[in-house]
């Protein structure tokens, strides 16, 4: 896409300096900007590139005062910062801003679906699916029967949607996560075998949720799995099955939460994070990254470790783990110095 200084103004509500019909085409850091690209200066660390910095067009406060020539068109705003990411923010829109149905792909006859769709090449509408307005189902995503996707749902490609899942509102799905996939239930027999346990329920997201790429998420045996209002799943996470994660929970990326475990709300959860099942995480708590969690967790606790402790212990325990050679050489001297002979 091509904007011109004046297009870029108006959306900003900023004041031009230079050139007006100017056009760029891309995004650039202001050290490596180049023909036809668009910066911008806020952290003043920076500012000495403004004066060689080839980019056409540049974003500054308007209280940026130039002390020597620039060759760069301005855009002065209030707040550079803010302004370049409302840009960001405008340009992520209109790129992604697909409609239509592209062939081949395939809607079963018993679908339904509101206005604006984006359905891409080799995406699958299984039966009795029901998408909402303005949903893009990017190529090679997959929709299976009795789905129920809301309004503003974006499922890029390679997407996969298992039957009876519900999504809620304003969703984003990236490539590759599977939601609704079978929960890891197996029974022994006599002869050390596994039984397959039946997993009939399903998976409930609810608004406002972003799942990472790679990210899996499986139905419920009985009931629902369930990702509350406002959670954003980084990548490659497993939520197994019957998990439900509050309102407004973050996960960061390789964490594996086990089937049954109740985690609360605006919860902070570090990489590869391992969570046993079956157990309560209050809300508000901060589990820092690579801790194991083997036992309820109170309301706003912050833990540490593997198994995890309380955050303040942990640093405490870890300064003398780091200092044991030291204490046993110093332990060897006391007994030596003890020793009755």
């Amino acid at each position: 896409m091509i904007f011109t200084a004046t297009q870029i103004a108006g959306i900003l509500e900023g004041e031009i300096e230079g050139d007006e019909t100017v056009e760029v085409s891309k995004l650039s850091k202001i050290e490596e900007g180049t023909k036809g690209s668009l910066t911008f200066l806020s952290n003043p660390k920076y500012t000495s590139y403004i004066y060689s910095t080839e980019a056409s067009i540049t974003i500054v406060d308007k209280t940026f005062e130039a002390e020597a020539s620039i060759t760069t068109t301005l855009i002065r705003v209030t707040d550079a910062y803010k302004a370049f990411s409302q840009l960001l923010e405008y340009y992520n829109i209109e790129k992604m801003n697909k409609k239509g149905i592209e062939q081949p792909s395939f809607i079963s006859e018993s679908a339904t679906y509101g206005e604006d769709i984006y359905l891409g090449a080799f995406a699958y509408i299984g039966n009795n699916v029901t998408l909402g307005d303005n949903v893009k189902v990017y190529p090679n995503a997959y929709i299976a029967d009795n789905v129920t996707i809301g309004n503003n749902v974006t499922l890029f490609a390679g997407a996969k949607v298992y039957s009876e899942t519900s999504i809620g509102n304003d969703c984003v799905i990236h490539s590759g996560a599977i939601v609704g996939a079978d929960g890891f239930g197996f029974v022994p027999n006599q002869e050390g075998e596994y039984a397959k346990i039946p997993q009939t329920g399903n998976v409930i997201i609810e608004d406002h949720v972003d799942i990472g790429a790679g990210t899996t998420i499986d139905r419920a045996t009985l009931g629902a799995t369930i990702i509350r209002r406002g959670v954003k799943l980084d990548n490659q996470i497993q939520i197994g099955h019957n998990v439900e994660i509050g309102a407004h929970t973050v996960i960061a990326a390789q964490t594996g939460v086990a089937g049954s475990t109740k985690i609360g709300k605006y919860c902070l959860i570090g990489g590869q994070v391992g969570v046993a099942g079956h157990l309560v995480i209050g809300d508000k708590v901060r589990i820092q990254a690579q801790s194991g969690i083997g036992r309820n967790i109170k309301d706003g606790e912050i833990i540490q470790g593997s198994p995890a402790l309380a955050y303040s212990d942990y640093n405490k325990s870890y300064v003398h783990f780091r200092n044991l050679p030291k204490i046993v050489d110093r332990i060897y001297e006391l007994e030596k110095k003890t020793t009755i002979r």
